[in-house]
């Protein structure tokens, strides 16, 4: 009886120490957590001279890239999924496979990004000094690869440190959306969305923002583009919601001054009820899968579909390794545009190589 009851004081013990510990450590996550402020200035580095015109023939990129760790091998610790039979499927890594790993990841996007020479380029979820890409300084790597473009910076992950998966933690997060331009700009600011505040998510979800650049046209009035990435996590699109609202103030807002308006990014919407289950796999929908189309913009903006968007996904459930038999992919990354700008869009297949999304590249011409 004595060895039982030294057995339960150990328990307890433990089990107290486990709670303080707990306790402990979501008292450092609060007293770190933070949101940057609204209109917030972003340096432009390298800007350019040149100015856009009328009538010519423009290129923008947009590329989710996943931190360089979704190669075909690689499934992420929040992705959760289900298979058409019933069988629940669930990602384990926190952080990437291998710093090597990252490494061909952020130069296989480098040699894709080149193969497009695109006049404009934005990227999200890239990262600097982060654990779970190894160090790997990604935004460095890509300025000095398109070193003849500007380049400026807004970042929407900034964390502490994340404990979980405790078999390979996520770590200390530094990563945002990167925006490279041939083109000359004027301003550059960082705007915040809205996210939950509830005290899990805020920690694990993004500070999530969009970079608005103004660019210099001659006939006088502004190229207003904007980088943007909404939150993943949101299941029914609750805030995806509130984010769109905003967007759209500043799309119609910037429209209705005569000013020329392109919003590129991961949407983390369908973009369009069609493409929900639209691929064919081996899961059933996901509960973060919801759509946006064209009702939901305001007048004057279109979503710009992609012409090979039936047969090209731009991203994959991250659940489970790569089988394009079985991952969920739909279509949620793209661009917007004002009436005034001419467009049409392509989704770059790379067979989710090099991120757990495809690029996509538009074609425009402003009017």
């Amino acid at each position: 009886m004595k060895i039982l009851k030294k057995i339960g004081i150990g328990i307890g013990i433990l089990v107290a120490l486990l709670i303080v510990l707990i306790f402990a450590y979501g008292c450092y996550m609060q007293a770190n957590y933070y949101r940057i402020a609204d209109h917030k200035q972003l340096t432009v580095h390298n800007n350019q001279s040149t100015q856009l015109q009328l009538g010519k023939q423009y290129t923008a990129t947009t590329y989710n890239v996943g931190f360089g760790a979704y190669n075909h091998d690689f499934d992420f610790f929040m992705d959760t999924g289900e298979l058409k039979d019933g069988t629940k499927v669930k990602g384990h890594r926190g952080t990437a496979i291998s710093k090597q790993a990252v490494l061909d990841s952020t130069n296989g996007v480098i040699n894709t990004m080149k193969a497009q020479n695109a006049d404009f380029m934005f990227f999200q979820e890239i990262d600097t000094d982060s654990t779970r890409s190894k160090h790997v300084p990604q935004v460095s790597m890509l300025e000095q690869a398109f070193n003849h473009y500007a380049s400026t910076f807004a970042v929407n992950f900034h964390t502490a440190f994340i404990a979980v998966p405790i078999y390979d933690p996520h770590g200390i997060a530094n990563s945002g959306l990167l925006s490279l331009s041939r083109y000359q700009i004027d301003n550059a600011e960082r705007r915040k969305y809205p996210v939950s505040s509830s005290f899990i998510s805020k920690f694990v979800d993004l500070d999530r923002c969009f970079s608005v650049m103004r660019m210099p046209v001659k006939d006088g009035k502004d190229l207003v583009m904007l980088n943007s990435h909404m939150s993943a996590y949101d299941k029914g699109g609750k805030m995806r919601k509130a984010q769109m609202k905003l967007l759209n103030g500043i799309m119609e807002k910037e429209y209705q001054a005569g000013n020329y308006v392109i919003v590129g990014g991961d949407f983390n919407f369908a973009l369009g009820q069609d493409m929900i289950m639209h691929f064919a796999h081996g899961e059933k929908r996901p509960d973060w899968v919801s759509d946006i189309d064209q009702s939901m913009l305001p007048e004057g903006i279109t979503m710009v579909k992609a012409q090979n968007r039936e047969t090209v996904p731009t991203v994959r459930g991250a659940e489970m390794k790569y089988d394009p038999k079985v991952n969920y992919m739909t279509v949620c990354d793209g661009f917007f545009v004002s009436n005034n700008v001419k467009a049409t869009a392509t989704d770059i297949d790379t067979e989710f190589r090099y991120a757990d999304h495809n690029p996509v590249k538009l074609e425009f011409t402003l009017e």
